[in-house]
Parts: C-alpha cells; sequence; structure tokens
C-alpha cells in the first residue's frame, strides 16, 4: 500500500534532520527517549509520532533553526491528519429526509415586550439560534458579529508547539498573570517498550477492532471507549522557554481523585512485538496506596544488543529551551478503578508555582484487571481468543 503523500514528506525530513546529526539510530533515540526501531519507523514512513514534542527535540538536537522547526511542524501536522484518516472507519452513509411543511408557521413579526430568557441547560445550538422572523438587519449585523470573532480567536489564539500549562491559581485579583516559563506537553496512551499494554474495554471480542500499531493507540482506546488495565503510563515532557534561563522542577505529586471497584470489562492485551525502549527518568506509583507516591526508580536501555540499566535521579532536574526534560510515569493498581492527576512544583527567576497536569482537562483513570477474562488477538485467524497462559492479577 503507497504511503501517503504527507506521510512521506514528513519522513523526509525526519531522514534530513537524522542523517545531518550522524549519530546511530540508538544513539539518537537515547537522546529522544524512544527506541532505535520507533526512530527508524519514523524516518521510513511506516509511523507518524501521536504527538509533534518528539519530533521538536529532534529538532533541537539537531541544531535546527525556528523556521525548520516551523517547517516540520507543518509537515507533522499534516501526516498526522492522513494517519488519523487511515485510522478512522469510514462513515455510515445516512439518508437524506425531506423536512415537512409547517402546519401552522409562526407570524413573521415578533410580539412587542421581551423576549423568554435563554435556557442554561438546552443545547448551545438551541440558545444560540434565532427566533424566526428576527429583522434581517439584526441578522446580518449578527453573522458580521460572529465572522470578527472568529478572526480575532485565529489571530490571537494561534496554537503553540507544546501545550503550556494554566497560570497559577493564585494570581491576585486584578493583576494579569505572567506567562510560565516552561511549556510541558503529555503522552498518556503508551505502552511498555512500545508494544506491551493492557485496556479494559466494555465489548464482546467480536465487537473489539484488532490491536492497533503504538502510534494509533489514542484513536483505537478512544473509539472503544478502554480504559488503562492495571498500569497506566504518562509521559510529561517539560521545556523552558528561554536557553540561558534554567526553571528548577522540585518534586512530582500524585492525586488521586476517585476510587471505586475495578471494572467489570475485559481484557485485551496489545502485545504485538516491536523494538526496545529507553525509559531515563522513571517514577513508579501505587494508587492503591493511601496517600500514592511518585517514587524515583531504575530506568532501562533496551534499544540495544543489551540490557542496560539507568540509575534513578531524584528531584530536582533542571531545563531550558535546548535541554527539555522527560519525566514517565508508571501508575499502578490491583484494587480500584482510580482517577488521578499530577502536581508539578517549579521555581524560576524568583517565581515558585505548581502546575496541574491532567488527561486533556481531566484526570488520567486506570483500572484494575484482577479476575477479568483476558484475550489476546491470534493475527493468523483474524480474531481475539482467550488467553489460557495469562491470568489477570493486577
Amino acid at each position: 500500500m503507497p504511503k501517503d503523500a504527507a506521510v512521506e514528506e514528513f519522513a523526509g525530513l525526519v531522514r534530513a534532520l537524522k542523517a545531518r546529526d550522524g549519530r546511530s539510530y540508538e544513539a539518537l533515540g537515547r537522546r529522544l527517549s524512544v527506541s532505535a526501531s520507533t526512530l527508524h519507523r519514523y524516518c521510513s514512513g511506516a509511523t507518524v509520532p501521536q504527538e509533534f514534542a518528539v519530533v521538536d527535540r529532534l529538532a533541537l538536537l539537531c541544531r535546527a533553526d525556528e523556521e525548520e522547526r516551523q517547517t516540520l511542524e507543518a509537515a507533522w501536522t499534516e501526516a498526522d491528519r492522513a494517519r488519523r484518516r487511515a485510522a478512522s472507519p469510514a462513515p455510515t452513509p445516512v439518508p437524506a429526509v425531506s423536512a415537512a411543511p409547517e402546519s401552522n408557521p409562526e407570524p413573521s413579526t415578533p410580539e412587542p415586550g421581551p423576549g423568554p430568557a435563554s435556557d442554561p441547560t438546552a443545547p448551545e445550538a438551541d440558545r444560540a439560534r434565532p427566533r424566526r422572523g428576527a429583522p434581517a438587519p439584526l441578522l446580518v449585523a449578527a453573522a458580521v458579529g460572529l465572522v470578527v470573532l472568529a478572526l480575532a480567536a485565529a489571530l490571537l489564539g494561534r496554537p503553540t508547539r507544546t501545550a503550556s500549562a494554566p497560570a497559577p491559581a493564585s494570581t491576585a485579583p486584578g493583576r494579569t498573570a505572567a506567562p510560565l516559563p516552561f511549556t510541558w506537553s503529555i503522552g498518556s496512551q503508551l505502552w511498555e517498550g512500545g508494544c506491551g499494554h493492557t485496556y479494559l474495554v466494555d465489548r464482546a471480542p467480536r465487537a473489539v477492532a484488532p490491536p492497533p500499531v503504538a502510534a494509533d493507540s489514542g484513536v483505537w482506546a478512544g473509539t472503544h471507549g478502554a480504559v488503562h488495565g492495571g498500569e497506566a503510563l504518562v509521559r510529561v515532557t517539560v521545556q523552558g522557554r528561554s536557553p540561558s534561563d534554567a526553571v528548577v522542577l522540585h518534586a512530582l505529586h500524585v492525586r488521586v481523585v476517585d476510587r471505586a471497584a475495578p471494572l467489570p470489562w475485559n481484557a485485551y492485551r496489545m502485545d504485538n512485538g516491536c523494538g526496545g525502549a529507553v525509559t531515563p527518568r522513571h517514577f513508579a506509583v501505587d494508587l492503591d496506596r493511601p496517600r500514592p507516591l511518585a517514587r524515583p526508580v531504575d530506568g532501562l536501555d533496551a534499544s540495544g544488543a543489551k540490557v542496560r540499566k539507568i540509575p534513578a535521579v531524584s528531584f530536582p532536574y533542571k531545563v531550558t529551551s535546548s535541554d527539555p526534560e522527560e519525566l514517565l510515569v508508571s501508575a499502578r493498581t490491583a484494587g480500584c478503578d482510580c482517577r488521578w492527576y499530577l502536581e508539578l512544583e517549579w521555581s524560576a527567576g524568583g517565581r515558585t508555582g505548581t502546575v496541574r497536569i491532567t488527561d486533556g482537562g481531566k484526570p488520567f483513570r486506570t483500572s484494575g484487571t484482577r479476575g477479568r477474562p483476558a484475550y489476546v488477538h491470534d493475527s493468523a485467524e483474524g480474531r481475539w481468543i482467550t488467553d489460557s497462559d495469562s491470568e489477570q492479577t493486577g
């Protein structure tokens, strides 16, 4: 199957950066915290990274200027759209329905007096729809106003390369909040080593699609309403805004906001084989403890012929625009359906603060899998089969 032109263009830019750097896939992947095989798939166009952050780090390592980084981001955006189009199922056609004529149309002239107050519980589209008979000049003025607002939002709200954390809530009233001296982004659909993961899905095996490649895990999980089973891996990438003024990261806290019984759903294992991985800043979290802590543990470099241990390093860390930091949190549970988030303490230039790290504004979610039916995918038969050799215990 030929590659999409946008994917091929993006892969060509990544190959050019890799060639400029001159290091091997293994050595360069270690700096990016991805496996050598994963980096090779980016360069060949076999897959597109879910986030631009990893490619931006590659550009920084290869000393790309701002114009090159913007070109790379635009190419990744188009390639990511092509990947999502390929992963999305074709929509089911819906037959057209003719609108029935109204038997008792309302008068075109509105009655005098104030109109009814809008219902805050009504759908937004209903609240925004003008009443029949509104004077044409008012409709034109409203349309012009919407266009102006849309243009202003487009100019003022141009998306940044990574998601910036919100300003601290302690800002004094009436005072403009200073921007954070760093940006952060997350990856919340990660697999162990890029290939091993378990999802809980409230569907029978015949209604579950085959395992995706790791890069498409977010689309697959969203389509199936999947929840991380037993363990959730969350990668937090923090990058300073200045090349010289460092931001100090002091601590990472875990806050569990809700505990419930583990979900009574089927467990589906994503094991499909892949290359090694690098996990330098690795934090283990036991969500079943009354007050979970993010505990630094040794990382592993399994991208080469030998597995090499990377000693754990505790806080504090320093980050700048050219020296970002990546934190990998492994949150496990056996006894609850847990919703949780992270808090990152920082200081820079006499300022201090704490940012809340969530999954797109919602808590992360991890549920135990003990006693749940487990399935693996038989690629030869093209179906999910019972995993009789693996009992789900966590």
